[in-house]
């Protein structure tokens, strides 16, 4: 049989548009290596936040009564808003790695800033909310307020829940803005295309992780008991 004779530099050539790193045979190999980590990320990010989620369960079935009374202080709007806005930057998120696919650079930097814009609003709508609960004495050990009072104890149990919970939730949010920041750098350089697009798909799969995280997090916190 006649051997296939590889033009000289030509694997050397592929390594380099791919970005193939020394320890994988190919870059399918490297792509379903980082696909595997990410996902094995995720898992522990689930295990992390599910034990605040079994807090909170535990929490509301022992006292139901004011876990239902704080939701009240609670803005729906404002939380309903962010829950908009991050299913706006999923979508835009989900394209920016659609472009990459099909090597629109353009179309991806543009994309990728727009899922930004999306996240530091997020961000803003958060603070202003941890800003209304401050100036409401909400905050759990600062001054701390609440009417009836005999909820006192335990609405500071729902409080600290809430700010433990969200507060790690936007700590993901800052994490991922610098992700998606260096994902921008690179695509202005000319890094991703057809057949390297890895670094987005897998940073998009932690964002679609966060937003997740969020849509879980909204009813919990703002609808359940809640009235007005």
């Amino acid at each position: 049989m006649a051997e296939t004779l590889v033009p000289a530099g030509q694997e050397e050539l592929e390594a380099q548009e791919t970005h193939l790193r020394h320890h994988f045979a190919t870059p399918e190999q490297q792509t379903d290596a980082a696909t595997l980590g990410m996902w094995t990320f995720l898992i522990t990010e689930v295990l992390f936040f599910g034990g605040m989620f079994t807090a909170y369960a535990i929490y509301r079935t022992m006292y139901p009564g004011a876990f239902a009374s704080t939701s009240e202080f609670m803005d729906v709007r404002l939380g309903g808003a962010n829950t908009a806005v991050l299913i706006c930057s999923s979508l835009t998120m989900a394209l920016a790695v659609r472009a990459a696919q099909l090597s629109r650079r353009k179309d991806l930097i543009r994309f990728l800033i727009l899922t930004m814009i999306f996240g530091t609003v997020f961000l803003v709508i958060k603070g202003i909310e941890y800003h209304a609960k401050w100036v409401e004495y909400k905050v759990p050990g600062f001054r701390f307020t609440y009417e009836p009072s005999y909820y006192f104890h335990h609405a500071q149990i729902l409080f600290s829940l809430y700010f433990y919970m969200t507060g790690m939730h936007a700590i993901h949010m800052v994490v991922g803005l610098g992700l998606l920041t260096y994902l921008v750098i690179q695509a202005w350089r000319g890094i991703f295309h057809a057949r390297y697009f890895a670094p987005v798909e897998m940073i998009g799969l932690y964002w679609h992780f966060v937003d997740i995280v969020w849509i879980f997090l909204f009813p919990l916190l703002y609808l359940i008991g809640h009235k007005r």
